[in-house]
Protein backbone atom coordinates (compact mmCIF):
# COMPACT_ATOMS: atom_id res chain seq x y z
CA UNK A 1 0.00 0.00 0.00
CA UNK A 2 1.19 3.52 -0.54
CA UNK A 3 2.14 6.32 1.71
CA UNK A 4 -1.29 8.02 1.93
CA UNK A 5 -1.35 11.24 3.60
CA UNK A 6 -4.89 12.26 4.88
CA UNK A 7 -5.48 16.24 5.72
CA UNK A 8 -7.83 18.61 6.94
CA UNK A 9 -6.64 21.27 4.71
CA UNK A 10 -9.31 22.53 2.22
CA UNK A 11 -6.58 25.15 0.60
CA UNK A 12 -5.14 21.41 -0.21
CA UNK A 13 -7.95 20.43 -1.85
CA UNK A 14 -7.90 20.36 -5.96
CA UNK A 15 -11.16 21.59 -6.94
CA UNK A 16 -11.33 20.54 -10.69
CA UNK A 17 -9.89 17.19 -10.17
CA UNK A 18 -12.67 16.86 -7.18
CA UNK A 19 -15.69 17.99 -9.13
CA UNK A 20 -14.85 15.91 -12.34
CA UNK A 21 -14.57 12.96 -10.00
CA UNK A 22 -17.91 13.79 -8.33
CA UNK A 23 -19.59 15.04 -11.27
CA UNK A 24 -18.52 11.58 -13.10
CA UNK A 25 -20.22 9.62 -10.33
CA UNK A 26 -23.38 8.41 -10.31
CA UNK A 27 -24.66 10.08 -7.31
CA UNK A 28 -23.01 13.75 -8.26
CA UNK A 29 -23.94 13.30 -12.41
CA UNK A 30 -26.26 16.19 -12.00
CA UNK A 31 -24.15 18.92 -10.47
CA UNK A 32 -22.70 21.97 -11.40
CA UNK A 33 -19.23 23.62 -10.13
CA UNK A 34 -21.28 26.10 -8.31
CA UNK A 35 -22.75 23.48 -6.32
CA UNK A 36 -19.67 22.02 -5.41
CA UNK A 37 -18.19 25.03 -4.29
CA UNK A 38 -21.29 25.71 -2.28
CA UNK A 39 -21.14 22.01 -0.54
CA UNK A 40 -17.18 22.40 0.13
CA UNK A 41 -17.68 25.65 1.86
CA UNK A 42 -20.30 24.01 4.05
CA UNK A 43 -18.52 20.86 4.99
CA UNK A 44 -15.86 19.43 6.75
CA UNK A 45 -13.83 18.03 3.45
CA UNK A 46 -10.85 15.58 3.53
CA UNK A 47 -8.75 14.94 1.35
CA UNK A 48 -5.86 12.04 0.39
CA UNK A 49 -2.55 12.60 -1.33
CA UNK A 50 0.08 10.12 -2.77
CA UNK A 51 3.21 12.01 -2.83
CA UNK A 52 1.04 14.99 -2.37
CA UNK A 53 -1.15 14.35 -5.04
CA UNK A 54 -4.52 14.22 -4.13
CA UNK A 55 -6.31 10.53 -5.20
CA UNK A 56 -9.66 10.86 -3.07
CA UNK A 57 -12.07 12.95 -0.93
CA UNK A 58 -14.55 13.01 1.34
CA UNK A 59 -17.00 15.07 3.51
CA UNK A 60 -18.74 15.08 6.11
CA UNK A 61 -21.80 17.42 6.44
CA UNK A 62 -22.44 18.31 10.23
CA UNK A 63 -23.62 20.72 13.15
CA UNK A 64 -20.32 19.40 14.81
CA UNK A 65 -22.48 18.30 17.88
CA UNK A 66 -25.32 15.72 17.50
CA UNK A 67 -25.71 15.30 13.79
CA UNK A 68 -23.16 13.81 10.50
CA UNK A 69 -24.20 12.83 6.88
CA UNK A 70 -21.16 11.39 5.25
CA UNK A 71 -21.12 12.07 1.30
CA UNK A 72 -19.24 12.42 -1.96
CA UNK A 73 -16.43 9.23 -0.54
CA UNK A 74 -14.36 9.48 -4.23
CA UNK A 75 -11.32 7.84 -4.56
CA UNK A 76 -9.89 7.96 -8.37
CA UNK A 77 -10.10 5.22 -10.19
CA UNK A 78 -6.69 4.68 -10.78
CA UNK A 79 -6.21 4.24 -7.24
CA UNK A 80 -9.66 2.58 -5.84
CA UNK A 81 -9.08 -1.12 -3.66
CA UNK A 82 -6.08 0.07 -2.02
CA UNK A 83 -7.78 1.04 1.38
CA UNK A 84 -8.02 4.93 1.13
CA UNK A 85 -11.18 5.09 1.26
CA UNK A 86 -11.61 3.46 4.59
CA UNK A 87 -8.59 5.53 5.46
CA UNK A 88 -11.54 8.57 4.59
CA UNK A 89 -14.09 7.36 6.46
CA UNK A 90 -12.46 6.62 9.61
CA UNK A 91 -10.42 10.34 9.71
CA UNK A 92 -13.97 12.04 9.87
CA UNK A 93 -15.30 9.53 11.94
CA UNK A 94 -12.20 10.20 14.58
CA UNK A 95 -12.41 13.96 13.73
CA UNK A 96 -11.95 16.06 16.71
CA UNK A 97 -14.40 18.54 15.86
CA UNK A 98 -16.97 15.36 15.67
CA UNK A 99 -15.96 13.69 18.62
CA UNK A 100 -19.63 14.13 20.21
CA UNK A 101 -21.66 13.72 17.03
CA UNK A 102 -23.72 10.11 17.92
CA UNK A 103 -25.63 9.76 14.90
CA UNK A 104 -24.17 9.34 11.84
CA UNK A 105 -26.39 8.60 8.20
CA UNK A 106 -24.80 8.24 4.14
CA UNK A 107 -26.49 6.87 1.04
CA UNK A 108 -24.96 4.08 -1.01
CA UNK A 109 -26.39 2.14 -3.92
CA UNK A 110 -22.97 0.40 -4.36
CA UNK A 111 -20.71 0.61 -0.75
CA UNK A 112 -22.35 -0.92 2.01
CA UNK A 113 -19.74 -3.43 2.63
CA UNK A 114 -17.03 -0.54 3.19
CA UNK A 115 -19.51 1.39 5.47
CA UNK A 116 -20.61 -1.85 7.37
CA UNK A 117 -16.77 -2.01 8.75
CA UNK A 118 -17.35 0.85 10.95
CA UNK A 119 -20.67 -0.26 12.03
CA UNK A 120 -22.96 1.59 9.84
CA UNK A 121 -26.27 -0.67 9.62
CA UNK A 122 -28.40 -1.06 6.01
CA UNK A 123 -31.55 0.67 5.77
CA UNK A 124 -32.32 0.00 2.58
CA UNK A 125 -29.87 2.61 0.21
CA UNK A 126 -29.51 4.18 3.41
CA UNK A 127 -27.19 3.47 6.49
CA UNK A 128 -26.58 4.98 9.61
CA UNK A 129 -24.38 4.50 12.80
CA UNK A 130 -25.48 5.15 16.07
CA UNK A 131 -22.72 5.79 19.00
CA UNK A 132 -22.25 6.67 22.34
CA UNK A 133 -19.22 9.44 21.80
CA UNK A 134 -17.58 10.31 25.09
CA UNK A 135 -19.18 13.94 26.00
Amino acid sequence: MPDIEISFDQSRIDFRATSDQLMASYWGSARSDEAHHRAFANSLCVGAYIDRKQVGFARAITDYTVFAYLADVIIWPEHRGQGIGRRLVQALIDHPDLKTVSHWSLSTNNAHSLYQKFGFETDGRYMRLERNPAA
